[in-house]
């Protein structure tokens, strides 16, 4: 007993050394960067002007030319700020419809189902000059339920619903209305998911199984569709979608996702049952809307309004567009809510198959028949790479074990885009997404394993992109070492945190729930939404208020005169180093904030790991691999038609499979070299040997032989190229 003693203070003491220089290191980085970005802002805005003083009589001139711009700026600003407003009280009566910028129908509506939920399955009508061929693999999107209403995948022309339009597929998307209806929960929304699958796949029975795209919050519901259903659906893409919710990038300068201690900080999933108390069983949608703009302060209480008030005679639009998404706050049920939490976020049971279905036992991810494609980006601090990634580990356990279950795992990275721009950017859909469909029977085609795609690009002979798409194979233990510097070790807390949630659940529960509920009914519930901070910032700032009713003819009369000044205007540019000044600030205050939150988290629970938990044999949250050797597994054999009825089995192909397209699909390379110019022909670039096999040409000048269960040498070419989509092992 003084032996255990003793050595559980001595890792207490080690953890608080190290956490201790942790947090020093944070904080200078910080300061580092800070001063960085105040300096680079000078040099940018402020160091020209001091190169070529002005005369006096040109700073009186410069002063009241900006003095006038800046007055007819500010009306401008608040004038949209007004215009926001009573779009938000409009939307809201109207019962905030989908912001879908394309014509649909509605197929399914389940709040007529026999458990009824607020889904709805819609056929996208294809606009005008565009021909969908029903014959094509049909395309299923699930938009994220994350606070917000639906429709940010066919937000705009260039999306997911655009491209898979413009490449001649049917595209069905699911529809949510704000309220939930009573008592549903999420296992009855899966139900629905699935229904609405078997719909789409009756009204295709020639084109092979739908193409399943989740994104967010909809990847997860996703995943477990086609784990339930596993003979209804084809090819499942998930993007930034959080499968393993105890990852994260951890970074040695600064802590790039704050969010996953936030349950561990807050106590566990008690205040979401709180939440949903004090809502009279509703929980409102705004609060998790107000936890991401929280995570980025610098945009979200500065950045966006400063860059609609420097560029206010273009942007309004913009701005007041998204908004029209951002700014429409739906509803959870407190089943569906908690049960997300518990399950998922705090308890992380996805992946360890503790998630059960309706009488049908647990949902196994390795049920899934058809390939799954993984997108993340390294931009994205809501869903880092590790999220979206990690359960292939825990779930597979070995690359030995993906191929002998006959799975095909194929993921894209892209460098930049953040958690928004992965589902909204037009660069991520016109070149992501589009390629995505575009190389989906190559996927299918490839023989089990795991694979990085990666997409190169190159000019065109008639002014557009052409994008070159290869696959390249990787090793499961491989990928994970380097997507996981730290071995994970950084996950191990998050099993105290779900003990401890566990326990105050039901302390809430048994104390604390009585008294709420008494306390609560429909009338403060409504009062405690109207008065949510992002709802208050809208309608105050509208035509209720008879302060603002004045800007409209302001504005009006501003427009008619409007003596608007350039960017360069040495004016302006002190109003943009002071506005880099203030982000700075707030960035700083940011990192500050976070490197304390991750101190603490640690401090708190890897100490309460260190002491009750490490020692024991099999902690909880911990994924029970299946037993025995993946060789005697029952392997599957996946061909180029394996989605459709009678599926062809794979034959023998190349290992790095590329295709290419312009802007398109044009062209797919299977496992036969194609036919064409010189530069397309396929020509081995080394002797297959042991394990290896011919590569093919990218159109790059770089020739570089493929080993099986390596792709280090393709790394290096990458690491020299940044910039671009990379393969999930090239991330460290």
């Amino acid at each position: 007993m003084m032996t255990d003693i003793a050595k559980q203070t001595a890792r207490a003491q080690d953890l608080t050394a190290r956490l201790n220089l942790l947090y020093r290191d944070r904080i200078q980085s910080a300061q580092d960067r800070f001063k960085e970005r105040t300096q680079r802002g000078y040099d940018e805005h402020v160091a020209p002007l001091m190169v070529k003083p002005m005369a006096p009589w040109d700073i009186w001139t410069q002063w009241f030319a900006y003095s006038t711009d800046f007055a007819q700026r500010s009306i401008l600003f608040w004038d949209t700020m007004r215009q926001r407003g009573n779009n938000f009280i409009a939307n809201e009566q109207a019962g905030n419809p989908p912001v879908l910028h394309f014509e649909y129908e509605m197929l399914l509506d389940a709040r007529r189902f026999e458990r009824p939920v607020n889904y709805a399955l819609v056929r996208i009508i294809p606009p005008p000059g565009i021909t969908v061929d029903a014959k094509e693999r049909p395309y299923f999107i699930i938009d994220p339920r994350a606070g917000q209403g639906p429709g940010i995948g066919g937000f705009k022309d260039d999306s997911e619903v655009g491209v898979a339009l413009r490449a001649g597929h049917p595209v069905y998307f699911v529809l949510f209305f704000p309220a939930p209806e009573p008592g549903q929960t999420l296992l009855d929304v899966c139900d629905a998911e699935a229904r609405f699958v078997r719909q789409v796949r009756e009204l295709h029975p020639d084109s092979p199984k739908p193409a399943i795209v989740g994104n967010c919050q909809g990847g997860w519901a996703a995943m477990m569709v086609a784990a339930s259903h596993p003979d209804d659906t084809g090819p499942i893409v998930i993007n930034g979608a959080p499968m393993s919710y105890w990852g994260g990038a951890w970074n040695e300068d600064e802590q790039a996702n704050p969010m996953r201690y936030s349950g561990g900080l807050l106590g566990g999933s008690w205040l979401a049952s709180l939440m949903a108390d004090l809502g009279n069983g509703l929980v409102d949608g705004a609060y998790s809307v107000q936890n991401f703009e929280n995570l980025k302060p610098a945009t979200h209480l500065w950045g966006k309004y400063y860059d609609l008030f420097a560029g206010i005679d273009t942007e309004a639009p913009r701005f007041l567009n998204f908004d029209r998404w951002w700014g429409g706050f739906y509803l959870f049920s407190r089943e569906e809510y908690e049960w997300m939490v518990q399950n998922l976020f705090v308890g992380n049971k996805l992946a360890a198959g503790d998630v059960h279905q309706r009488g049908r036992g647990a949902f196994d991810l390795r049920a899934i028949k058809s390939p799954i494609i993984l997108f993340a980006s390294l931009g994205d601090n809501i869903t880092p790479a590790q999220q979206a990634f990690n359960w292939v580990a825990d779930v597979y356990g070995s690359t030995e074990e993906i191929k002998a279950r006959g799975q095909t795992i194929v993921g894209l990275l892209d460098p930049q885009a953040g958690h928004l721009g992965i589902f909204v950017s037009g660069r991520v859909a016109t070149k992501d997404h589009a390629q995505i469909v575009s190389v989906m029977q190559s996927i299918e085609a490839l023989p089990p394993g795991l694979y990085g795609m990666q997409i190169d690009e190159s000019p065109g002979q008639d002014g557009k992109v052409d994008y070159a798409v290869t696959f390249v194979e990787h090793r499961l233990e491989d990928v994970m070492a380097r997507l996981n510097p730290v071995q994970r070790v950084d996950e191990k807390p998050f099993a105290a945190v779900a003990q401890i949630a566990e326990f105050n659940q039901r302390a809430y529960e048994l104390f604390a729930r009585p008294l709420v509920q008494q306390l609560a009914n429909e009338q403060t519930a409504k009062l405690g939404r109207d008065f949510n901070p992002l709802r208050l910032q809208r309608w105050a700032l509208s035509d209720l208020n008879p302060w603002m009713q004045w800007l409209a003819p302001a504005a009006g009369l501003v427009k008619s005169q409007r003596q608007a000044v350039g960017p360069e205007q040495p004016f302006r540019q002190v109003d943009a180093m002071l506005s880099e000044l203030v982000s700075a600030s707030l960035d700083y205050y940011q990192a500050l904030r976070d490197a304390t939150v991750e101190v603490l988290f640690y401090q708190t629970y890897g100490n309460l790991f260190s002491l009750y938990l490490e020692d024991k044999p099999a902690p909880a949250g911990a994924v029970a691999l299946p037993p025995g050797d993946p060789r005697e597994l029952p392997s599957r054999a996946r061909g180029p038609g394996s989605s459709r009825p009678g599926g062809v089995r794979a034959g023998p192909g190349p290992r790095r499979l590329p295709a290419r397209t312009r802007g398109r699909a044009l062209e797919t390379r299977l496992a036969q070299p194609p036919t064409g110019p010189a530069d397309r022909v396929p020509r081995p670039v080394a002797e297959p040997g042991a394990g290896c096999r011919p590569a093919y040409p990218r159109g790059t000048g770089d020739h570089l032989p493929l080993c099986a269960g390596t792709g280090h040498r393709i790394t290096a070419d990458l690491a020299a190229r940044p910039g671009r989509p990379t393969t999930l092992p090239d991330l460290i």
